[in-house]
């Protein structure tokens, strides 16, 4: 089993920013390809970022492109997002993931932490 706990989230202006961290813990960190999704209610989830077990790979999504960084520690096995010039619409619950799949191109994400909110005021 794998668990995955976030945290860092908060209420923060537009134009701030926050890091999130997710810490897991029960399975080979290290060798799993890691995402964060956020949903909105009402809404479906959206992926915002993926990062690759070695960490030399990720992905954006393009509304977050250029403001959020995902990076990790496989020492600590933590996951970080890190979102610079929030914007109101980046309000919502932020879930990190993990790719029990082991395919870059064909995740599947069967684990998930409990969520994160992350308000930004206008």
């Amino acid at each position: 089993q794998v668990q995955l706990v976030e945290s860092g989230g908060g209420l923060v202006q537009a134009g701030g920013s926050l890091r999130l961290s997710c810490a897991a813990s029960g399975r080979a960190f290290s060798s799993n390809n890691m995402g964060w999704f956020r949903q909105v209610p009402g809404k479906e989830r959206e992926l915002v970022a993926t990062i690759k077990w070695s960490g030399r790979d990720t992905y954006y999504a393009d509304s977050v492109k250029g403001r959020f960084t995902i990076s990790r520690d496989n020492a600590k096995n933590t996951v970080y997002l890190q979102m610079n010039s929030l914007k109101p619409e980046d309000t919502a619950v932020y879930y990190c993931a993990l790719d029990s799949n082991g395919s870059w191109l064909r995740p599947k994400y069967d684990y998930w932490g409990q969520g994160t909110q992350v308000t930004v005021s206008s």
